[in-house]
């Protein structure tokens, strides 16, 4: 497997800072936070996405994927969340990553199978476009939709090789799921996986890896059973908590940590 953060953990700091940081701390890629606040965003330039990924290649270090903040089963017109969709999937054919991360962010108040087809047909009909653009539509574990079982019901729906799924540790464990049940429904499915580590359900401040709560161990072990071989990225995210340690202090033993969880397993 190999080993990626993301620059939620690290935000609005400059595009080459981010790259230094990844080769001096030993990480095979980056996940970049597409927000307006982000050094990489949907109104790049064409010279200025062809400079992106230049300074990728001089780096030796790989894009992983664009986390968007997509809310695809949110109510409301369609037209704007697949354009948006669209937009985020021709981001990432231009900077030559192949994954974009969405959110299933339904309302409270929707019912669960509201939400499920309102995300599906979104999804779905975004899904021939990323196909020609060689992209994966990953919809994350998360909010509305936090666990496997909640979010293979939409896959389920739509149906297409270029929507899957991104796995985030956090939430299928907040949501009482054992790493082996989120995998196992997942892994059809299963574009990357999200670690971090926080200290209880109640305080989720992001913790240096190995120092807290999450099930890290049992999930690499899972993956490493089944012979699964993508990315673990790490989502340490500080712009959320403004006294959380700063990240870049906290890479070296990050990594370390991965590296030897998945020393264990093999």
């Amino acid at each position: 497997m190999k080993l990626a953060f993301s620059t939620l953990g690290v935000p609005g700091l400059p595009l080459p800072d981010v790259l230094r940081l990844a080769t001096v701390h030993g990480f095979h890629g980056v996940e970049l936070r597409t927000h307006p606040e982000e050094p990489v965003h949907l109104g790049l330039s064409p010279a200025q996405r062809a400079d992106t990924v230049g300074e990728f290649k001089a780096a030796g270090i790989e894009l992983l994927g664009l986390a968007g903040y997509t809310r695809v089963a949110a109510p409301g017109d369609d037209a704007p969340v697949i354009e948006e969709i669209r937009a985020l999937v021709d981001l990432a054919h231009d900077l030559g990553t192949g994954f974009v991360r969405v959110f299933p962010g339904a309302d409270p108040e929707q019912s669960p199978q509201e939400a499920d087809a309102i995300a599906a047909r979104r999804l779905g009909t975004a899904a021939q476009h990323a196909a020609d653009m060689g992209v994966r539509i990953l919809l994350e574990t998360h909010d509305s939709h936090r666990t496997a079982a909640d979010a293979i019901r939409v896959l389920g729906l739509v149906g297409h090789r270029q929507v899957g799924s991104l796995w985030d540790v956090m939430h299928t464990w907040l949501g009482g799921e054992q790493p082996s049940e989120s995998y196992a429904a997942l892994a059809p499915h299963l574009g990357y996986v999200q670690v971090k580590d926080i200290a209880s359900a109640d305080d989720t401040t992001p913790l240096v890896l190995g120092t807290g709560v999450l099930p890290l161990a049992e999930c690499v072990e899972v993956l490493s059973r089944h012979g699964w071989d993508g990315w673990l990225c790490w989502e340490y995210e500080k712009r959320w908590y403004e006294k959380a340690a700063p990240l870049p202090d906290l890479l070296d033993a990050g990594r370390d940590h991965l590296a030897r969880l998945l020393n264990d397993s093999a």
